[in-house]
């Protein structure tokens, strides 16, 4: 669908007159940027640091290159950039420890079991189940952000994972396409609303070309679902 309106729409054709920058020095500048996921995605492969470390390696490696390769950051801009990001890490972190509290209060009153039996027994069957599962999460989507759904229902949906012997990985890529389908369908789309901020434009006026973004990734999904080897495929051919 993207390539399609992109056609359709003339999307670029301005641009396209535009002269070319020289491919080597444009490849040259972007090597700095290129390194990033190699780096990070490399050295967990390599088991020279975990994913949280991982973190902070791409952190010190950002600043590193923004202060002494493209001498965009100054040492006066930390302050601001350290201030925003505490900003941004206390309320994601705020939402995880309350999700987290939320997760260990479910299963210490035990609340998981009897929920998961009641669906399990509902007379709906393993389609209706999982349909079900589906409606339900796109509609969570639309409110919560995908660390909040993740460890919030992740305990809830495991059991039930367990019931029907579904393969975790093809769930977890069904979960992660349902939580992604959420998070740019309205009223509250979140992924949505950060992007027309981005772009500076009203969410009222994206919801017409965001529609086929979201029915390509339901295509995505009900494939998935149909064909699990789309999603299992290449885990076992990694050895997983």
């Amino acid at each position: 669908p993207a390539v399609w309106m992109a056609r359709k729409h003339k999307m670029g054709a301005l641009e396209a007159d535009l002269p070319r920058p020289p491919f080597w020095r444009s490849l040259r500048e972007a090597t700095w940027g290129l390194a990033a996921p190699v780096l990070i995605l490399g050295g967990m492969r390599a088991g020279w640091f975990t994913p949280t470390e991982a973190a902070v390696v791409a952190v010190f490696y950002g600043l590193f290159v923004g202060m002494f390769i493209h001498r965009t950051i100054r040492v006066k801009d930390l302050y601001v950039i350290l201030r925003e990001s505490g900003e941004l890490s206390a309320i994601i972190l705020l939402v995880v420890s309350l999700a987290g509290i939320f997760a260990w209060s479910l299963s210490t009153l035990g609340v998981i079991d009897p929920l998961t039996n009641a669906i399990v027994n509902s007379g709906l069957g393993e389609v209706g189940v999982l349909s079900l599962l589906i409606l339900m999460l796109i509609t969570v989507g639309m409110f919560l952000d995908g660390v909040s759904i993740f460890l919030i229902f992740v305990p809830l949906l495991m059991p039930i994972v367990n019931f029907y012997q579904w393969d975790p990985v093809w769930f977890g890529v069904i979960l992660t396409l349902k939580v992604a389908l959420g998070q740019f369908t309205p009223p509250l789309a979140v992924n949505l609303m950060v992007s027309c901020r981005i772009a500076n434009v009203r969410m009222e006026d994206t919801i017409r070309w965001v529609g086929w973004m979201l029915f390509s990734m339901f295509l995505v999904m009900v494939a998935v679902i149909v064909w699990p080897e789309l999603a299992t495929a290449l885990p076992k051919a990694l050895g997983y």
